[in-house]
């Protein structure tokens, strides 16, 4: 199948590989950040979400630090006409807090404070073939195909009432 075909924008047609390549580039160093600042061992989180036991703070000076460097990138990002390498950003638009968005936050949280994970960590361990990592993506993707299921489901049984 063409790019045409799938409607990819004139950038990144023009680019062609270099921006799955930079895609891949990025994914790799979220990835080995996880790793190196221990996000992706769910003994530390569990460590850090552990307010009134044996509480392990280093975890809030990595997201610290990580908003540090991410927040002056964004306002940079903003004054741009267009990322390098495709026609145009791709910034999330929605502004209200609805209940489908608080239903979910709860389920993350819920889901991040049981068993330590979240899903780019996850992914992350899911290569090293750990069966915890295996069990939550595995878990994860069928939640994810129940909730895409029932949205389906829900729009038509809506539409024909």
């Amino acid at each position: 199948m063409s790019a045409e075909a799938v409607g990819t924008p004139d950038r990144a047609r023009a680019f062609g590989g270099l921006t799955a390549w930079s895609a891949f580039a990025a994914g790799l160093l979220f990835g080995l950040g996880l790793l190196l600042a221990g996000m992706a061992n769910p003994t530390k989180v569990l460590a850090f979400l552990d307010l009134f036991g044996r509480w392990d703070p280093s975890l809030a000076l990595v997201m610290g630090g990580a908003i540090a460097v991410t927040a002056p990138a964004f306002v940079w990002i903003r004054r741009r006409r267009a990322p390098v390498l495709v026609d145009a950003f791709n910034l999330p638009t929605a502004r209200q807090i609805d209940r489908p968005l608080v239903v979910g936050s709860l389920m993350f949280g819920v889901g991040w404070g049981l068993v330590g994970l979240c899903p780019g960590p996850a992914l992350v361990l899911l290569g090293t073939g750990q069966f915890k990592a295996i069990l939550f993506v595995a878990a994860m993707a069928i939640g994810m195909g129940l909730f895409e299921w029932w949205t389906r489901w829900n729009t038509r049984r809506k539409s024909a009432a």
